[in-house]
């Protein structure tokens, strides 16, 4: 195995430790994702030991385990909203260590975050939501009075059709249903472009059917992009599982596909048997 090399780095990025961890060359190209021993205490408890966790580009990963096993710490380590201890959070190929970064610069790198309760402009229509997530840097003021080129109108059409909200595209966000809010805010995500869209507890709150076609579009975003699902409703996860990660006491516990995850003794002990 061989180091990667040390690319070009952004003006703000210039300060960032550039670290180099051996990945073999033919890996490379497919990985989305790459943490590294990642440890992370809070007041002496340990929230997560030496992490160590690959995705493929277009992945759909689970991430499930019991309350306190560390994925909400996992992604904040992610997303730059707490500092870990030791370790390091790579993405695709390049060497910025996403640990050292503002939320914002890895926002604008590729990695995306929905958290379980919705966040979106309530006051403003459905489309009006996706354009301002799509307007980046313009500010909320500018991208509303700014005229869209066609190729943002057509991303936009595409990411309300994507979403199932195209018919409700000039409602006002405030009065969607809880499922359609939850929806419009992946839309907003996709709306920024992620490489790592992270996805925490996206059925709480919802109906059967809601539930059915959150499973279908979460289904249909893989492959154009690496979606990691946090979620503690089983049944749910098993309709949308590829491959599984269980996290217990801050450690990976079992890693591997769905139907071989769930026999595994110290996971039914620890999870899924509670």
């Amino acid at each position: 195995m061989s180091a990667l090399p040390v690319i070009p780095v952004e003006e703000d990025d210039r300060a960032t430790p550039i670290l180099s961890i051996p990945i073999p060359d033919a890996a490379r190209p497919s990985l989305a994702l790459w943490v590294e021993n990642l440890s992370v205490s809070f007041d002496g408890f340990k929230a997560l030991t030496d992490v160590t966790l690959t995705l493929e580009k277009g992945e759909l990963r689970c991430l499930i385990g019991p309350n306190g096993a560390g994925k909400t710490t996992l992604m904040d380590c992610i997303t730059g909203k707490t500092r870990p201890d030791s370790g390091a959070v790579f993405l695709e190929s390049r060497l910025y260590d996403l640990t050292k970064l503002s939320e914002v610069r890895i926002a604008q790198l590729g990695i995306g975050r929905k958290f379980q309760r919705p966040t979106v402009f309530q006051g403003h229509s459905v489309y009006e939501n996706c354009e301002l997530a799509l307007a980046g840097k313009k500010g909320v003021f500018r991208t509303l009075f700014a005229r869209l080129s066609p190729a943002e109108r057509t991303r936009i059409d595409e990411i309300l059709e994507l979403i199932g909200l195209k018919d409700q595209a000039k409602r006002q966000a405030g009065l969607l249903a809880h499922g359609q809010k939850q929806w419009l805010e992946i839309g907003m995500l996709l709306a920024q472009s992620p490489t790592v869209l992270l996805v925490d507890e996206p059925i709480a709150g919802m109906t059967h059917a809601e539930t059915e076609k959150t499973a279908e579009l979460l289904t249909s975003l893989a492959g154009k992009h690496t979606v990691v699902v946090v979620e503690h409703d089983m049944e749910f996860v098993r309709s949308i599982a590829r491959k599984v990660t269980v996290l217990h006491q801050g450690k990976v516990l079992a890693e591997g596909p769905m139907s071989q995850v769930q026999k595994d003794p110290r996971v039914v002990e620890v999870y899924l048997g509670e």
